[in-house]
This record gives structure tokens, C-alpha cells and sequence, in this order.
């Protein structure tokens, strides 16, 4: 069995997509129709920067989904390669579950984009900038994350963000509270704890204003039929009915994204073979966490040519 999967935030990098959309027409149609559902020039910023716009969440987030769809649509319509026939199951990392859902067709790529590019906004702006932050404990297992996380937290939010693989957890929450975790790695055995370059403290209870909006745009906006099965980042299991898809959606926002638990689940449900499109971000953390299984990542031309033969 085979599962598509796709990066989250801070695979963003200036230049991505470009050598794709030189190559391909497929490629340069879906980085303009994401351009003209936003209403910018979001393909511009991802191919010359400057990097601080890319980097604003706004932007990195519609913009890493897009060069995903960009590598999907490549690989299907050039490669002859359809993702219902060839994948038995989508997962995404945050973001990217939205990407996951574009490729599994129950989101067209326009609303995708507004979707993300809303969420992106209201992510920042439910925390005003140096209020929240995020760190990586490197060396860290959930159970240690945790214990910091509650340790450090004094009173404050402190809480498990992601659990990504069995060495790296990101805690989120109060600028303070990250800082005193921090500096608390080596009494709870962490190798070290690394700030991270972000502009909000995502995926802890400080966004439910964010949560609150994203639960108002899926409503006007809801998923439509999977045609292949996500498992989703709150729950780290398999869901099909669109109506449940809509409230994990919004309960990602603030949720953790368990994205170890999740690849364990997917090699359980029998998956051998991952393949990451649009990066080289959650394809390692998946081998780290379910051990035996195959790797693929395509982002170019040639990468892609490859898949295909090899699909």
C-alpha cells in the first residue's frame, strides 16, 4: 500500500517552484490560478522573494500548498499517473493536511488557497507578535516534551505542538513559558531545545481565535467527498466523512499534530511506500517513526519523471 504525503510550514524557501513552472505549462497553470484566487502575486514572491514575505505564514502557507498541487498536477497529467488509483491513503503535516485534501479532491485548488491563505492570517493574528512562541527539543521523546512542557508551563500555555518523530517535539505557547522550557532541556534528558523562526505559536489553545474563524470560512467553504482516505493530524487515524474532515479542520488549529503516531498508523494499515510531494520535510521524519517502510520525494522535473516510472 502507498500513501501521498505533504510538508508543512518552513519548507518554504525563495525560488521554489521555478524550476517547475519553467518546465511545465501544467505547473505555471496551477501557480496562476492560485494567484488569481488570492488576488496577488504569490508566485512572484515564492520565485524572488524578498524571503520576509515569503515567510509571513499568509504567505508561506497557500504558497508551499500550491508548489505541492503544482508537483501533483505535473505527475498526474504528464505522467499519466492519477492519485485516486495510486495512493490508498493522504496525510499532510498541519498545512499540509489542507494539501492532502486539494490532491484527494475535496477542496478545489482555489479554495484551498483562500482557505489557507485565511488561515495563515488569522494564525498571526490571534496573538499579538512576542506574546506566543515555539521551540524543538531535539533528542526528545513524548513523554520527556511532555514533562517539560508541564514543568515549564507555570501557569502559562506550555503545551506539545507537534510530535514528529521519536527524536523532535515542538511545544507551543507563551513567549516566557518556551523560554523557561528551554532552559530546562538538560534536567529533563533533552539533548537541547531550539527556538523556532516563527511569527505565532501555532497548534496550541492561544489560537482559538484563529479556530473560531477557520470553523466560519469551512462552514461557507465545507470539504467534498475524499476520493482517497486522509488520516489526519488530531486523531492520527482515518477519516472519510467529509463532515468529520470539517471539524478536525478546525480543531488542528489548536490541536497537536501528531504526525509520529500517524505514520505508525499508516504502516499498521498496511502502508510500505511513502511518497512526499513538495519537499523532503515529513518523508524522513515517517522513516524515523515507522521504521521499515520506502521513502520517495519529488519537487523537480526530474524527480518527478522518476515517480513516475517507478509508480
Amino acid at each position: 500500500m502507498r500513501a501521498f504525503v505533504f510538508p508543512g510550514q518552513g519548507s518554504q524557501k525563495v525560488g521554489m517552484g521555478v524550476e517547475l513552472a519553467e518546465a511545465s505549462a501544467v505547473a505555471r497553470e496551477v501557480f496562476q490560478e492560485v494567484d488569481d484566487a488570492l488576488g496577488q502575486h504569490l508566485f512572484r514572491i515564492m520565485g524572488q522573494g524578498p524571503e520576509e514575505e515569503l515567510l509571513l505564514t499568509e504567505n508561506a502557507q497557500p504558497a508551499i500548498m500550491a508548489n505541492a498541487i503544482a508537483v501533483l498536477r505535473v505527475l498526474e497529467k504528464e505522467g499519466g499517473i492519477a492519485l485516486a488509483d495510486k495512493a490508498d491513503f493522504v496525510a499532510g503535516h498541519s498545512l499540509g493536511e489542507y494539501t492532502a485534501l486539494c490532491a484527494a479532491g475535496a477542496f478545489s485548488l482555489s479554495d484551498t488557497a483562500r482557505l489557507l491563505k485565511l488561515r495563515g492570517q488569522s494564525m498571526q493574528a490571534a496573538v499579538p507578535v512576542g506574546i506566543g512562541a515555539m521551540a524543538a527539543l531535539l533528542g526528545a521523546d513524548i513523554a520527556k516534551a511532555t514533562a517539560l512542557a508541564e514543568a515549564a508551563a507555570e501557569g502559562q500555555v506550555c503545551t506539545v505542538a507537534n510530535d514528529n518523530d521519536p527524536g523532535q517535539v515542538v511545544l507551543s505557547g507563551h513567549k516566557e513559558a518556551i523560554e523557561r522550557a528551554i532552559a530546562l532541556v538538560k534536567e529533563h534528558g533533552i539533548k537541547r531545545g531550539v527556538p523556532l523562526p516563527v511569527s505565532a505559536p501555532f497548534h496550541c489553545p492561544l489560537m482559538q481565535p484563529a479556530a473560531n474563524v477557520m470553523a466560519e470560512a469551512l462552514a461557507a467553504t465545507p470539504p467534498g467527498q475524499l476520493r482517497v482516505a486522509l488520516f489526519a493530524n488530531v486523531t492520527a487515524a482515518v477519516v472519510t466523512d467529509p463532515a468529520e474532515v470539517q471539524r478536525l479542520l478546525v480543531e488542528q488549529v489548536t490541536g497537536r499534530v501528531r504526525w509520529r503516531e500517524s505514520a505508525i498508523a499508516m504502516h499498521a494499515a498496511g502502508v510500505e511506500h511513502f511518497v512526499e510531494l513538495g519537499g523532503k520535510v515529513v518523508g524522513p521524519m515517517i522513516k524515523r517513526s515507522a521504521g521499515d517502510v520506502e521513502v520517495s520525494a519529488a519537487s523537480t522535473m526530474a524527480e518527478i519523471e522518476e515517480l513516475a516510472k517507478s509508480l
